[in-house]
């Protein structure tokens, strides 16, 4: 599809979706908007007639089966993922699925082996993207030797802190939202591309607010936890503690440390900095990004990209996908059991 019109259809459009794919994958050259399916269909036409999407459909399988559909842009909640990708692949159409991957590591793979049946259509996830800017230049100084052998890693990401009385979130229902919890999967996912997979895991979580009103005044009990605590082993060998919170309140900002033996790098994602101090320094100094190497959000370019061969996908594979799904499955097995617990490998 070199020079031919991209065709794109819209499977859920809510926040991200309008902020981001709707309107960045009509910038690219050639991208044609032509179907929307959303939650239900009045939501859908104020989608379609605010940004000009030429058809809305009642039924997401209507956009799946269309034959002016050539890609499938997926922005529903997880429960949604693995039916609507496995569908859209089998239906010859490409596929951007919105993160998270899915409810849970079984269903990433049976979306990891539906794209691999089908290995001329291009599969994506949209990828983390807190750090995107600050990848490269991370990379590099470790392959570098910046930090020598990486001992120990730490990660303390808080989010908005829980306050008791709001509605049930999606986040929150187990039964939309899988078993990826707070900004876990994205913090981790970030972690993979600096220093690879994690092999062992040791859980603890806290439901701090354990039971609470959906948006019609139904109460439900709410098992995603408010609170994570995980110890890592990776397979490089060092060890990592990783924090993912609602309920530290005025706490600071997110941030990731790497600690190894010739040096300390230091991520600062909501600043977009980087920091360092190899072994003889005093304190730490910001690390200059060259303006080639800070390189943010991209998702829909290289994903139309993608398609006309010019490039491959690497932000984010669905084996990338899986991986953070085995990650967040091992995280639950093992708060659940009180033991430590294996992180499959691909």
């Amino acid at each position: 599809m070199a020079d031919t019109p991209i065709r794109v259809g819209f499977v859920g459009a809510g926040a991200n979706t309008q902020l981001h794919h709707i309107p960045k994958l009509e910038a690219q050259p050639g991208v044609e908007l032509v179907a929307v399916a959303n939650r239900s269909r009045e939501s859908g036409d104020r989608v379609a007639r605010e940004f000009g999407i030429a058809r809305v459909h009642g039924d997401w399988r209507e956009v799946i089966e269309a034959r002016d559909v050539d890609a499938v842009c997926i922005g529903t909640w997880p429960y949604l993922h693995a039916e609507v990708t496995t569908a859209a692949l089998a239906a010859g159409k490409h596929v951007l699925c919105e993160a998270r991957m899915a409810m849970n590591a079984a269903e990433g793979r049976r979306m990891l082996e539906a794209s691999r049946r089908a290995p001329r259509l291009v599969a994506q996830l949209v990828p983390a993207p807190h750090t995107l800017e600050l990848d490269g230049t991370l990379r590099a100084l470790l392959a570098e030797g910046y930090a020598g052998e990486v001992l120990a890693v730490e990660v303390r990401a808080p989010t908005r802190v829980a306050d008791p009385g709001e509605p049930l979130h999606w986040r929150q229902n187990a039964a939309l939202s899988g078993n990826n919890v707070l900004n876990m999967g994205i913090w981790y996912e970030a972690m993979m591309r600096w220093l690879g997979p994690a092999r062992r895991v040791m859980a603890m979580t806290k439901v701090a607010v354990p039971r609470r009103k959906d948006e019609s005044g139904a109460w439900h009990e709410v098992r995603v936890p408010d609170h994570v605590d995980v110890l890592a082993t990776l397979a490089t060998g060092a060890v990592a503690h990783l924090r993912f919170s609602a309920l530290t309140a005025l706490a600071p900002p997110a941030e990731a440390w790497i600690f190894g033996r010739e040096g300390t790098l230091r991520i600062e994602a909501d600043a977009r900095r980087l920091s360092g101090g190899r072994r003889g320094d005093k304190e730490l100094r910001e690390i200059p990004i060259p303006a080639e190497r800070r390189i943010g959000w991209r998702v829909e370019e290289e994903f139309v990209n993608a398609i006309r061969g010019r490039e491959t996908v690497s932000h984010t594979t669905f084996e990338d996908g899986v991986r953070y799904m085995e990650f967040t499955d091992a995280v639950a097995r093992s708060a659940a059991s009180g033991q430590a617990v294996d992180v499959p490998e691909l």
